[in-house]
């Protein structure tokens, strides 16, 4: 097995102009905007990517059939043609992250993408009752738009800027001229966290034009808002017992 393999499945040539990168990471958020437009929008798988990188583990699957952890990229081609990065794992290295930015950002060129829209969490460590979108990009004159679309830029947060797969395609893209666009829901990081990937939906639907039914992913959210609704209260009874001891 080579570092890093790309087995593209279509012998056609495929076209995208946008690349939406949603790669597991903090609360699931970009995995979850990115697998729920891929069932509606009825993309099709086109590649796979295998990677030394990737962490020494297998998927099993609902019949106990083992497979390599991999990769995909999967291609909506409609107007506009969008191609979907997602799969089982990022990087277990330093060095694998850039490696394999590097070859996701091949995969792009492959296919003609000219903008990226990476997708992931920010993680505050408590529970948020109004999830912010966070935005970063590549070039100044994006900003305007991602703004009016709802997102905030804020230089402070994330503390220590964006890990993994969201910041370096983020940055390296620029060296081969194209835009990116990075949007991070705000989260608890606690748990995959729809409510945070609703409003990065929502963001990147402003952005793109892509629009699909939200139904599914807005009943996942409205679960989560009763699970912080209790987690909440929980949090407040906890605090009146607690007084009840003060002397």
């Amino acid at each position: 097995m080579d570092e890093i393999e790309i087995h593209w499945l279509r012998e056609e040539e495929a076209q995208a102009g946008i690349l939406i990168e949603g790669l597991p990471g903090i609360g699931h958020v970009g995995k979850l905007v990115a697998e729920h437009l891929i069932g509606e929008l009825h993309a099709e798988k086109i590649a796979e990517i295998y990677s030394l990188h990737f962490p020494p583990q297998v998927i099993l699957g609902p019949d106990g059939v083992a497979r390599l952890a991999r990769n995909e990229i999967f291609l909506h081609e409609g107007e506009p043609a969008i191609g979907f990065l997602v799969g089982d794992h990022q990087s277990a290295s330093g060095e694998g992250h850039y490696l394999l930015a590097e070859a996701y950002l091949d995969a792009a060129e492959h296919l003609g993408v000219s903008r990226i829209y990476t997708l992931g969490g920010y993680g505050v460590g408590h529970l948020v009752t109004e999830p912010r979108v966070l935005s970063a990009v590549n070039r100044a004159e994006l900003r305007p738009a991602v703004e009016t679309a709802g997102a905030e830029f804020n230089p402070d947060e994330p503390p220590g800027g964006i890990l993994g797969a969201s910041g370096l395609l983020l940055a390296l893209s620029l060296r081969r001229d194209m835009d990116a666009v990075c949007l991070m829901g705000e989260t608890s990081g606690y748990l995959a966290d729809p409510r945070a990937a609703s409003g990065v939906l929502n963001v990147l639907s402003a952005l793109t034009g892509i629009e699909v039914d939200r139904s599914q992913l807005e009943t996942r959210a409205a679960e989560m808002e009763s699970i912080i609704g209790k987690l909440t209260e929980s949090d407040r009874a906890a605090d009146d017992d607690s007084l009840r001891y003060i002397g």
